[in-house]
């Protein structure tokens, strides 16, 4: 009965095809009606929930199809190439995109770690490619629509709008991906600190050498740690995410030399063999035929 509530919370907030504002920071409505083929995207940080439909992404290979029994948890940027391909007018998409504050999750992993005693170290738990989906449970059906139901209200999301959002955070915690996720964001995960300050810094130079010391582990130990996380070697990590990035400022219309500059790329010829050798395109004919719908996701 919740998920038919949230359900038509969606359908009557959303008027038109891609993202829209709830007015709850972080948290965003998405519709879609037309087919998208999986295309590079990065995903933050975040938990993507489908209401009708289905969605697509996929990571280093790896496919996740996810509906209205599954959410997807993302707790570390990725590269991933994500799209719609059953969505029509018949049948549309209809979703819900939350991101996750680092801060407050950190905060909340932290505390459940301290009320409940160090994380048990569950064996190949991080072996996940950094997504993983998630059965919609009770706690997190509640608290999502608890939280969409604030915006019919300014004053009610001013004023509730962080601790709702907290409540759905803490459900997803508590969910069937809240070992994962409390792992992403618990103390002492130098990955993800990692992650988080390349996807930050793309446009910078990046080393192996340089990530292992700021993770404070030597350069072996943290090339098998990184590819336990993201089961991609940290220079292929850096890469994928250069040209996802890349990728989608074209198809957003940017310049391509501007877009190569913009995530690290020096020389536009070494930018154009590695993009075409991974999507099959060189970058001006990928910006004449993949011009994504603005706030696609």
């Amino acid at each position: 009965m919740s998920k038919q509530r949230i359900k038509q919370l969606i359908k009557d907030r959303t008027d038109r095809d891609g993202l829209t504002e709830t007015g709850i920071r972080g948290v965003r409505l998405f519709r879609a009606t037309q087919a998208i083929p999986c295309v590079p995207a990065v995903y933050e940080p975040s938990v993507v929930a489908i209401v009708n439909g289905s969605k697509e992404a996929i990571l280093d290979g790896h496919r996740y199809v996810y509906d209205n029994s599954h959410y997807l948890c993302c707790p570390m940027t990725m590269p991933v190439k994500a799209g719609t391909p059953t969505a029509s007018v018949d049948n549309p998409l209809h979703g819900v995109f939350i991101s996750l504050n680092l801060r407050v999750m950190t905060e909340l992993a932290l505390e459940m770690e301290n009320v409940g005693g160090t994380l048990p170290m569950v064996k190949g738990d991080l072996r996940a490619q950094g997504i993983r989906l998630a059965k919609w449970d009770e706690g997190f059906t509640d608290a999502l629509l608890r939280l969409l139901q604030l915006g019919a209200n300014p004053t009610d999301v001013v004023v509730l709008g962080d601790v709702r959002l907290r409540e759905l955070y803490y459900a997803i915690l508590q969910g069937e991906a809240g070992m994962f996720a409390r792992q992403a964001f618990a103390s002492g995960n130098a990955i993800a600190r990692s992650i988080a300050h390349v996807s930050s810094h793309l446009e910078s130079p990046v080393s192996v050498d340089d990530m292992a010391a700021r993770a404070g582990m030597s350069r072996a130990v943290f090339h098998r740690k990184f590819k336990q996380v993201t089961t991609m070697a940290p220079i292929q990590f850096v890469k994928s995410m250069r040209l996802n990035n890349a990728a989608m400022k074209i198809a957003g219309g940017m310049n391509v030399n501007e877009a190569a500059i913009g995530v690290g790329y020096v020389s536009p010829s070494q930018f154009s063999r590695e993009f075409k050798r991974v999507y099959g395109q060189s970058p001006r004919q990928w910006s004449e035929a993949q011009q994504l719908p603005i706030g696609t996701i």
